[in-house]
């Protein structure tokens, strides 16, 4: 099991940036396929992007062209830049494997508003 760490979260204005960070622990990390997912008020949570172990990224329709998810298999970091940020992006946000293997981190709050 990997332990996950989020953080980077804050208020931003509408068309603004964010940039996560998830800090995972375990020396397996790297075969990992990792994603980001996010949980708005009331919505269930929904994987936003993920990465495989080579690199191969996918993303959700609502965040393409806006968001970009990267990796450091060295560092066993997974990076999130949000650019171009709406309200409907507020939510918290959740690093895990992808399927989900590991137990959820507490998130970091995104919230776009002006």
């Amino acid at each position: 099991q990997v332990q996950l760490v989020e953080s980077g979260g804050g208020l931003v204005q509408p068309g603004g940036s964010l940039r996560l960070s998830c800090a995972a622990s375990g020396s397996i990390f790297s075969i990992y396929t990792m994603g980001w997912y996010r949980q708005a008020p009331g919505k269930q949570r929904e994987l936003v992007a993920h990465i495989t172990r080579g690199g191969n990224t996918i993303y959700a329709d609502s965040v393409k062209g806006r968001f970009t998810i990267s990796r450091d298999n060295v560092k066993n970091t997974v990076t999130l830049q949000m650019n171009s940020l709406k309200p409907e992006d507020t939510a918290v946000y959740y690093c895990n494997t992808s399927p989900v293997t590991s137990s959820w981190g507490q998130g970091t709050q995104v919230t776009v508003s002006s």
